[in-house]
C-alpha cells in the first residue's frame, strides 16, 4: 500500500522523516493466503487456514526447542503499509480515532503480531494457525506467547 493512497474523510497524515536509529533485520518471510490487504482477515484465529513461516538460515537453527501445539508470538514487518496517519477513521465507525488506539496495520512503525499455534515444524519451515497478514510479509522475531509462559512458571 502507498502512501499517496487516498485518505478517508477526517484522516490526517504527518510528514513521516526517514530514521535510521534502528536496525532491523528480516529473519525469514510469511507465507499465507492473502494477496491483497482488503483479503486479510481483520484478525488472525485459530480457526483460520495454516499458513507457512519461512525462518532463513542461519536463524533456522534457533527454531531448536519449539514444542507443536504451543502458542507462539510473531512479529512482522507490514511493509505494504502506509506510516503517515496519526487519525484513522476504520470502516464502520463514523468519526476518526488515534493510530495507537487501533490495530490497523497503518503505523509509524508498522509492527504487526499474532499469536499462532504451531501446527508443525519441517526442516526451516514451520507451519501455523491465526495469522492475518499478507502472503510476503518479512518475519522479524518469534517468540513464545506469553500464555504459554503462565501455563509454565518455570521457564
Amino acid at each position: 500500500m502507498s502512501q499517496q493512497q487516498a485518505r478517508r474523510p477526517g484522516e490526517i497524515a504527518v510528514e513521516h522523516p526517514q530514521a535510521s536509529d534502528a536496525w532491523l533485520q528480516y529473519i525469514g518471510r510469511i507465507h499465507t493466503p492473502w494477496p491483497r490487504r482488503e483479503d486479510c482477515p481483520r484478525q488472525g484465529g485459530l480457526d483460520g487456514p495454516e499458513c507457512q513461516i519461512e525462518v532463513f538460515q542461519p536463524w533456522d537453527q534457533a527454531l531448536v526447542g519449539l514444542e507443536l501445539r504451543s502458542a507462539l508470538e510473531v512479529l512482522y514487518w507490514l511493509d505494504q503499509s502506509r506510516r503517515d496517519l496519526v487519525l484513522q477513521c476504520p470502516k464502520g465507525r463514523d468519526h476518526p480515532v488515534g493510530t495507537f488506539a487501533l490495530r490497523s496495520p497503518v503505523r509509524p512503525n508498522p509492527i504487526g503480531s499474532s499469536v499462532v499455534e504451531l501446527m508443525g515444524v519441517e526442516g526451516q519451515l514451520l507451519r501455523v494457525r491465526g495469522l492475518d497478514c499478507l502472503d510476503g510479509t518479512p518475519l522479524l522475531d518469534l517468540k513464545p506467547a506469553r500464555s504459554a509462559f503462565m501455563t509454565n512458571p518455570g521457564t
